[in-house]
């Protein structure tokens, strides 16, 4: 049966898209990635593109470990020994030692009773979030939280949510304030790194808040922090935003091994009765595939190198690259939200002029991400950067010419 009426409405709304700006447009496609070789980090080749070489500075691999030969190493004997991929869900037979291995190790990281993995971060979040959700809970959430958190909120079906404005504490505890009473369980929701412009959630003082008013919820005020951008990247040993806010332990952590680890999945740390129960019920984990046993394999082999001198040492570089980026900029004349965090916002605010400088980069072998209305506010148009340690301080000035260019 042809579907022609429908395909027609589809076509109108990409039309609406490709009209507004606001259409994602053809893929780059990657035909080869070339690890660093002397005064160069890591180079990429793109179809179309011929022998043209690209620095990468939107990438989430903040570590550079999807390169290194001993991650590619660990995955390929992964491989060898448990194949190519898991055969089915883990309740069924999915489940192989590197899994359980990584799990407790993940756990031990961040100092939590247990973890399990999932097949991605957002899938970790989705499946999170909406079993622990009754029709006694309020949920409160930053508003620019991320939209698996945003997707999460609208599937749970609560009996209340609120939004605070960002990183406004007062009101976040006024929110607080108006469930008493009508709610048993108060989810308490933010990123830690916040991904479209660097800064970080004060999980700290967010903890103390939800300490002070626990005792009026029958069934606990819970803090569930998404750390994807900070863990790896985030605080002197990397473990993330609560490392770098010296806060207690949140009670519900998401991370991922899609961005710092470099390989693929994302996990959940708690304490034990969180994760049996999110076993039992969580519908992203019962019925999806695990990711495979090379790459949980290639993820330990990550785990164990970023606990260990050589990641502090990483870590390091990663925040030396990101000062001497920003200082650049800033001496550049442009406007940048400032911090340790490897994600630099250049704040253009103007949507033509993001996209120019976006084409500008692209034409001189720069690849990064421009943010323009509606996926960031008007006025706060910007290009978003991303430096990584594998980036070496030549390619960091070469960044910075071609931008300076831009400017002449």
């Amino acid at each position: 049966m042809p579907i022609d009426r429908m395909s027609a409405e589809l076509a109108a709304h990409l039309t609406q898209l490709e009209d507004n700006g606001t259409a994602k447009g053809a893929e780059s496609v990657v035909v080869a990635a070339h690890p660093p070789a002397g005064s160069s980090g890591p180079r990429f080749k793109l179809a179309g593109e011929g022998e043209r070489a690209f620095i990468r500075m939107n990438s989430n691999s903040y570590l550079g470990m999807s390169l290194r030969p001993d991650i590619i190493a660990a995955e390929e004997e992964a491989a060898g020994r448990f194949g190519a991929g898991p055969g089915a869900v883990r309740f069924i037979s999915g489940t192989c030692s590197p899994h359980v291995e990584l799990e407790a190790k993940l756990a031990a990281f961040h100092g939590r009773e247990a973890g399990m993995i999932f097949s991605a971060a957002y899938a970790t979040i989705m499946g999170t979030i909406t079993p622990l959700v009754t029709k006694e809970t309020v949920i409160i959430s930053d508003e620019l939280n991320h939209n698996c958190i945003i997707n999460a909120v609208r599937l749970s079906r609560p009996l209340d949510k609120a939004i605070y404005p960002h990183l406004d504490l007062v009101s976040l505890e006024k929110q607080i304030e108006s469930a008493k009473g009508r709610a048993k369980r108060v989810l308490v929701i933010t990123d830690g790194i916040f991904s479209m412009r660097g800064d970080h959630a004060p999980v700290g003082e967010i903890m103390e808040i939800a300490t002070r008013h626990d005792d009026a919820f029958e069934e606990n005020i819970v803090v569930i922090v998404d750390d994807s951008h900070g863990v790896g990247a985030f605080g002197a040993t990397g473990r993330g935003t609560e490392e770098y806010t010296d806060s207690p332990p949140v009670d519900i952590l998401v991370g991922t091994l899609g961005k710092a680890f470099g390989i693929n999945g994302g996990y959940v740390v708690g304490n034990r009765v969180l994760v049996r129960f999110l076993r039992e019920s969580a519908p992203f984990y019962i019925y999806s595939n695990p990711i495979t046993a090379s790459e949980a394999g290639a993820a330990l082999k990550a785990l164990e190198i970023l606990d260990s001198e050589e990641g502090r040492a990483l870590l390091d570089k990663l925040r030396a690259l990101t000062m001497r980026f920003e200082t650049g900029l800033v001496d550049l004349g442009f406007e940048v939200i400032s911090g340790e965090h490897p994600v630099v916002p250049l704040m253009v605010r103007d949507t033509d002029r993001t996209r120019a400088l976006v084409k500008h980069l692209y034409d001189n072998g720069v690849l990064v991400t421009g943010l323009v209305f509606p996926v960031v506010p008007r006025g706060d148009e910007e290009i978003r950067c991303q430096v990584n340690a594998d980036h070496t301080e030549s390619d960091i000035d070469k960044v910075l010419r071609v931008l300076a260019e831009a400017l002449e």
